[in-house]
């Protein structure tokens, strides 16, 4: 009986620091996993599409405040995650495009502090490289013609006036739908085209309740 109990004792004690060993591996790998899913989400995210909620009424009355919307980052191409860097560029920002951008440098950032959705702007692409693009009284001239906006409002006027002037290699110029209330290019300048994080594809809530409006 007592060579029995020995035995027994003996094999507890071996088995003991295997379950621990056993434990710890377990806890390791699901950090592991949980660190990885965070990784897929960061990226994909920064990458693929996000989502955003609209604080201010600058796009009005296409993008209402509150709106959540969720942008492509696919839109324009494939970029080296978190950073600027396109791995492949299939298409440009085109005029009538809702895109999000990064807000102005330091300089300028004062000015449009009320419109940045968490750290990005909302505008849309109102003229792009080589347009002679002019804004009168809130509406757009591309090369003396006057462009057809169907969705723009000029209930508070049309903001400043731009131009004529022509939009240099590698930029777009962004105004925002609700031409009298709105901080955009007519303030900070033309933007980067590297700038451009995606493009704006849909409202998919507005009001508390689900919704699916293209833009």
């Amino acid at each position: 009986m007592l060579h029995t109990t020995r035995g027994n004792a003996a094999a507890a004690s071996a088995v003991a620091p295997a379950m621990a060993s056993s434990k710890r591996s377990s806890f390791f790998r699901t950090v592991l996993q949980l660190g990885s899913a965070a990784a897929v989400a960061l990226t994909a995210r920064a990458s693929l599409a996000d989502h955003y909620r609209v604080p201010s009424g600058s796009m009005e009355p296409t993008v209402h405040i509150g709106d959540r919307i969720v942008v492509s980052k696919m839109a324009y191409g494939i970029r080296l995650p978190l950073t600027e860097t396109y791995l492949v560029r299939y298409a440009s920002p085109a005029r009538g495009d809702v895109v999000v951008i990064e807000p102005p440098d330091d300089e300028s950032r004062h000015a449009t502090d009320s419109d940045v959705i968490g750290s990005v702007l909302l505008k849309r692409v109102v003229a792009v490289a080589g347009d002679l693009v002019e804004v009168r009284d809130g509406h757009v001239h591309i090369d003396g013609r006057e462009i057809p906006e169907a969705r723009i409002s000029l209930a508070s006027g049309g903001g400043p006036d731009l131009g004529p002037v022509r939009v240099p290699d590698g930029k777009v110029l962004l105004l925002g739908d609700n031409r009298g209330n709105s901080r955009d290019g007519r303030w900070f300048g033309f933007v980067d085209r590297e700038r451009v994080l995606g493009r704006a594809v849909s409202v998919v809530a507005r009001d508390g309740r689900l919704s699916l409006l293209p833009l």
